[in-house]
């Protein structure tokens, strides 16, 4: 044969045949006590004997290999799921937030591929039918999950649908979707709103992430993830007007692929049961986390105090680690740098709220160990919800007397006027961020974290909503709700209430008592 290597051979010598049969035996010892573990599966076995039996197709025979692990990150080795199908793990689980390992898709139902159901949650603290949420009776019923959205399948009906037949070495009918997913399964109804989208869903799933995988402030263990599927929105319902959503998710990470209802109906389509066949196709997700709001207010935190389904995600994993509160100083650092980044905000001033702490520990006593104390107020006036014309003017002139006085910078930004990197400059300087009730006020989850950042939100008298207050804490600062000369702050309790007027253009303030709140936060007398 041209262009071949010619090896002469030889006769196999005494000598040679003993060092072949020494480094086999060495081999086969090597393998069996440093061969890796593998995850719990179900393994087709091509080697079974005629006597096996099992209910399944003639030719489909296996074994069960149970190999429990515990919760970890999602492992660099995937399992070869043509040949084997690993059982579902629960990593870690919260009212309307669960992540998954090993989770399998097939005509648009989630299966969870377990012998043994009790050991997961209800599915409805997990999933939905994915409905628009009306607070009605039937609305809520029609969102209860049922099989056809979740549902356990048992090893036996996983072979049935999905193995291939042994006798002519066919793989699997499972196809693999590799790295980490966020399978976020709310409406659009909700999604093309910044606050919500931004500062609840995001930073719920980011929280529950982060505070399942790493018990650090450095995201460098946190394990990276590959896709966000949103299965009952369409392209445009996760865009919300001033662009504000795609922004912050392609800043936050750029490689992330997204796919929404029409990519996911594709993958419905691909694996429903054909007619005259037997069997059927599936997919399974190597890591999944499942974020639900119909699920999450279910859960008494969300549903019963705070009405942010964030909360749920949030208490789920201190919770777990044995704390109470928040997770510690610093888990949303590495999302906002990044978005900060993106929109062109240099490094010194990235580094605020690190230099403030410092200062801080080491007995400054200004200002919180704030070098330059900046004001941002958000004007509304031009747009539906704000202030009596003549108290916002009263509220500016207390601000620029305060500013004066102190050498502190003001800034009255109307957000609408400003580009997008415009905005996120601003409040990333932001000591004291204040504004009517709103969605501009969702800037503060770009906001430095120092001792003294605080938000200040106006409200119509007796009115109130959770939105940003609780957002706020969880990212470690203070909020104030202020009505006109009063004021409240956690741990008083203040009950959500939307009295007439609150969507309104006459909402009253008493600029010199919002102005005396800010000096006293910033001189440490309101802690």
């Amino acid at each position: 044969m041209r262009g071949a290597l010619r090896v002469p051979l030889r006769a196999l010598s005494p000598r040679d045949a003993i060092l072949i049969l020494l480094g086999a035996a060495s081999m086969n010892l090597f393998s069996f006590f440093f061969a890796p573990t593998h995850e719990s599966s179900i393994v087709v076995n091509t080697h079974v004997s005629s006597q096996d039996h099992l209910d399944v197709p003639p030719g489909v025979q296996d074994a069960l290999l149970p190999v429990p692990l515990p919760p970890s990150p999602p492992a660099a080795h995937t399992p070869d799921v043509s040949r084997q199908m690993p059982f579902t793990e629960l990593v870690s689980h919260a009212p309307g937030w669960t992540i998954f390992r090993n989770l399998y898709m097939a005509d648009g139902t989630l299966f969870i591929l377990t012998d043994d159901p009790e050991s997961f949650p209800d599915i409805k603290f997990m999933t939905s039918t994915g409905l628009p949420a009306l607070n009605t009776p039937e609305s809520i019923a029609e969102r209860m999950p049922t099989s056809r959205d979740m549902s356990f399948i048992s090893p036996a009906e996983a072979r049935r649908r999905w193995v291939g037949i042994e006798a002519t070495k066919e793989p699997n009918r499972i196809y693999p979707v590799e790295g980490s997913t966020f399978l976020l399964n709310d409406p659009g109804q909700f999604l093309n709103h910044y606050y919500h989208f931004c500062a609840e869903l995001i930073f719920g799933a980011w929280a529950f992430w982060y505070g399942t995988f790493t018990g650090t402030p450095s995201s460098s263990s946190v394990p990276p993830f590959a896709r966000i599927i949103f299965p009952h929105a369409h392209p445009e319902e996760w865009r919300d007007g001033p662009g504000m959503n795609f922004f912050f998710l392609r800043a936050a990470w750029p490689s992330l692929a997204v796919e929404t209802r029409p990519d996911w109906q594709d993958r419905v389509l691909a694996t429903a049961l054909r007619a005259g066949k037997p069997n059927s196709r599936a997919w399974w997700f190597d890591t999944v986390l499942l974020a639900d709001r119909s699920a999450a207010f279910r859960g008494p935190e969300c549903g019963e105090r705070t009405q942010r389904t964030a909360a749920e995600a949030i208490k789920g994993v201190v919770e777990r680690a044995g704390r109470t509160g928040f997770l510690e100083r610093g888990w949303w650092e590495s999302v906002r740098h990044e978005v900060l980044r993106f929109a062109g905000v240099d490094s010194h001033t990235l580094d605020i709220g690190t230099r403030a702490f410092k200062r801080a520990e080491r007995g400054s006593p200004a200002t919180g160990g704030v070098e330059n104390v900046v004001i941002t107020y958000i004007s509304r006036q031009g747009v539906r919800r704000h202030l009596v014309d003549e108290d916002h003017d009263g509220l500016v002139r207390a601000l620029v007397e305060l500013c004066d006085r102190r050498g502190w910078e003001l800034n009255v930004a109307p957000m609408e006027r400003l580009s997008k990197e415009e905005q996120l400059a601003l409040v990333a300087r932001t000591t004291f961020l204040l504004g009517v009730h709103g969605n501009g006020l969702t800037h503060l989850i770009m906001m430095p974290l120092t001792p003294i950042s605080t938000v200040i939100e106006l409200f119509y008298p007796t009115g109130y909503a959770h939105d940003y207050e609780w957002t706020t804490r969880a990212l470690g600062m203070k909020h104030f709700a202020v009505w006109n000369d009063t004021s409240t702050t956690y741990p008083e309790v203040t009950w959500p209430n939307y009295p007439d007027g609150f969507q309104g253009s006459q909402i009253p303030v008493h600029g010199p008592y919002v102005a005396k709140l800010i000096e006293d936060r910033a001189d440490g007398k309101l802690p």
